[in-house]
């Protein structure tokens, strides 16, 4: 199961109290305060781990404690600090504060860690407050509580290329075919009910990471369909992979549909719209009246946006691409306008 959003408790240790205790030992006259200061708690830490990518494991998982400090003990002995709690969550988390909605923290690199609740600071003991005036003080200091806060947790995968469209566009099958990745596939509307992340191997060692969202229906901006709930999750991708049906079955208008989705990209964030777009004619296989082909073309490119044709079925265009693909995110990357856009701190 795939879970993006979920809320978690989080508490920091309590701090352990301090003692009042006096040495009383035989041949020690006037032993003096011997009380020794309570450990502090334990802290709560939220750390990245490339290993997850889902909320899955927070989502019945919402309470975390870090353990109390010890209390202080006589023969001036300090109680133990406690230990820390780590909790993982997938790289491309952002943490709000549950209240007030700000941004406190968001997860962009593996072993990236965040301190999300400090613990109690520990008491004094009844030894820390002798002075030459106040030679036997019979008090200590508790411990102070630990920080304890809620936290909405939301997830943006990470990844170099988004697919979007309509539902049944060939989204699932496409990313199937080029990666190892195996969503489910069918030809029925909304297959997809969650997001799949796709690697493609480009060999010598180079790859790029395809993310496949459920598809787009006009109105999804409001939340028709299953809404633009995914849409974060091409927030942070480069470049945009935009898949029309134009197989002759699927009884729609590529040029309508291709216009439709950009349109809902629009209303989402202007800043996703903007994105680099590749404009791809899909089941190609299934074409029998080369107009609807044309016609999607003529557009993509009025629109000054590559255009290409593939067939998933049969492999036809997919190596073209692939390559026109992975040339396109290169020259992303090296371009100093990419340095400069908010693509990862898209919030």
């Amino acid at each position: 199961m795939f879970i993006d959003r979920t809320k978690i408790r989080v508490q920091g240790g309590h701090g352990g109290n301090g003692v009042t205790a006096f040495r009383r030992e035989k041949f020690v006259p006037r032993g003096g305060p011997w009380g020794g200061d309570g450990g502090c708690g334990g802290d709560i830490w939220l750390e990245a781990d490339e290993s997850l990518n889902t909320l899955l494991h927070l989502r019945y998982n919402p309470e975390h404690t870090a353990e109390r400090g010890r209390h202080g003990e006589g023969s001036n002995r300090a109680g133990r600090d406690g230990s820390d709690t780590t909790v993982r969550v997938p790289v491309g988390t952002q943490v709000f504060d549950a209240e007030s909605g700000e941004l406190l923290k968001d997860f962009t690199e593996d072993g990236e860690r965040w301190l999300a609740a400090r613990g109690g600071r520990g008491g004094f003991g009844n030894a820390h407050f002798a002075t030459s005036t106040n030679r036997a003080p019979r008090y200590h200091q508790d411990g102070s509580e630990g920080e304890e806060r809620e936290l909405q947790l939301e997830l943006k995968l990470l990844a170099d290329v988004g697919l979007v469209g309509f539902p049944n566009a060939g989204k699932s099958t496409l990313i199937s075919t080029i990666s190892a990745a195996k969503p489910k596939v069918a030809d029925y509307p909304f297959t997809t009910l969650e997001p799949h992340l796709g690697v493609v191997d480009l060999g010598e060692f180079r790859t790029f990471v395809v993310a496949d969202i459920p598809g787009l229906i006009e109105g999804a901006h409001k939340g028709a369909g299953l809404g633009d709930r995914f849409l974060r999750h091409v927030e942070r991708t480069k470049l945009l992979l935009h898949l029309v049906d134009v197989s002759s079955t699927s009884g729609r208008d590529p040029v309508s549909d291709y216009e439709t989705i950009n349109r809902e990209l629009r209303a989402y964030d202007a800043r996703l719209a903007a994105r680099p777009q590749i404009v791809v004619a899909t089941k190609i296989d299934a074409l029998d009246e080369p107009e609807r082909l044309e016609n999607l073309r003529r557009r993509a490119e009025a629109d000054r946006k590559p255009f290409y044709a593939i067939s998933s079925a049969t492999n036809k265009g997919i190596k073209e691409l692939v390559s026109a693909v992975a040339r396109t995110i290169d020259e992303i990357s090296d371009s100093s306008e990419y340095e400069k856009n908010e693509v990862r701190a898209a919030s």
